[in-house]
């Protein structure tokens, strides 16, 4: 498995999992309260943050258990990697424009900032599921 495969999982791994964590907390809060009272804030920017350092954590622990070979991607990983992007950041266009139309309709801001988050992940994951099924299957 190259490195950047390697990357993509950790990735994947990551983002799936503190974003399960968020939604756990917030559906929590959300129970039986209006979402403009809902304290969403401080969860998701602990969620950014979890995410990013869990990342590099994670990263790091793989390298060391399993040393990739090589650390720089070859023609093949860059054209993956991009596809991955480019597919990924449809969801995230869509997700911004969901966004939009919730601030033109004034909507609470935790619906606007949570489809917002919904959309990076959601970008991350399709992103990563479309490079995973490039590496395994070929492009």
């Amino acid at each position: 498995m190259s490195y950047e495969e390697k990357g993509t999982w950790v990735g994947l791994v990551v983002g799936v999992t503190v974003y399960l964590g968020y939604l756990a907390v917030v559906l929590g809060r959300l129970a039986g309260t209006p979402a403009a009272a809902v304290s969403y804030v401080p969860a998701l920017l602990l969620a950014v943050g979890v995410s990013i350092v869990a990342s590099i954590v994670a990263r790091i622990g793989v390298e060391i258990a399993r040393p990739s070979d090589s650390h720089s991607g070859d023609v093949r990983d860059r054209e993956i990697h991009w596809l991955g992007d480019r597919i990924g950041q449809r969801m995230l266009m869509t997700a911004a424009l969901a966004a939009l139309g919730l601030a033109l309709f004034e909507a609470a801001y935790f619906w606007i900032a949570n489809v917002l988050y919904l959309g990076f992940v959601a970008a991350s994951v399709v992103g990563s599921v479309v490079k995973l099924r490039a590496y395994r299957r070929g492009m």
